[in-house]
């Protein structure tokens, strides 16, 4: 067994034992990951991804990489973003890849259709099967706390970057006040495994979520994980007081 761990949840695994674990999670949640999103967050996870998508600001012409975009809520954003723009100043369709290390979650995605500049396809965070410098933009979207290995997912991020290329990850992160953080614990620990169990009948899977939310790190600690990565000028905005967070890095 390798001497380093890995978390799943509030467990340390051997690294090679999570992926399969992580897939078990997705493939369970899969069917009703969308609606599932809705009631732990009361719907507030729209704006949240809403304010990522105008902070990409997804252009004409442009290559985005959308990853662990599963059901492609976030690509679809940022499809009719850019097919706006397009309406406005002209140019060439966007090309937007969605992929996600889960078959399942893509092709619950596939199965909701989707805009023309979406493709799909399923691929490692650590291992993409893309080449150097081939997009202009990269996203993720709560799922980098599920790679087995963050610091080399966020090298491979800034391999597959364009020089100028942005960077933006949104994750659930750190309230930044103890009346929040206390009153988001009850919540998450005690309704959202509670949700789980009676919308989907799998009580494990939420409670995995919830726990991988706690061993992530703070918004400077993943800050300072993405400058050892390559990336300059990184910045970070917190959404409903920390209890997410979006982080944005220039590949310069």
């Amino acid at each position: 067994m390798s001497e380093q761990r890995a978390t799943f949840g509030y467990r340390d695994v051997d690294p090679a034992e999570k992926p399969g674990l992580v897939r078990g999670v997705f493939d369970r949640v899969a069917g009703n990951y969308d609606l599932m999103n809705d009631l732990m967050s009361a719907g507030v996870h729209r704006l949240w991804k809403d304010a990522v998508a105008a902070r990409l600001n997804p252009q004409p012409g442009e290559v985005i990489l959308d990853l662990a975009g599963g059901t492609g809520d976030m690509a679809r954003r940022f499809a009719r973003m850019a097919r706006a723009a397009q309406l406005r100043r002209g140019g060439e369709d966007a090309v937007i890849h969605v992929l996600d290390y889960n078959a399942e979650m893509i092709a619950a995605g596939i199965a909701r259709g989707g805009e023309p500049e979406l493709t799909w396809g399923v691929g490692d965070a650590m291992r993409l099967p893309l080449p150097d410098a081939c997009a202009n933009a990269y996203c993720i979207s709560f799922g980098i706390r599920n790679v087995t290995d963050i610091s080399a997912a966020l090298r491979e991020a800034r391999r597959v970057l364009k020089p100028g290329g942005r960077f933006l990850c949104l994750e659930f992160s750190r309230p930044v006040s103890e009346a929040l953080r206390a009153g988001y614990d009850l919540w998450s620990f005690k309704a959202i495994p509670a949700i789980g169990e009676m919308v989907a009948n799998d009580r494990a899977s939420y409670q995995y979520l919830v726990e991988s939310i706690r061993r992530f790190p703070d918004q400077e600690t993943f800050a300072a994980m993405i400058r050892e990565a390559g990336f300059s000028r990184v910045t970070y905005t917190n959404f409903t007081g920390g209890v997410a967070a979006l982080h944005h890095g220039w590949a310069i």
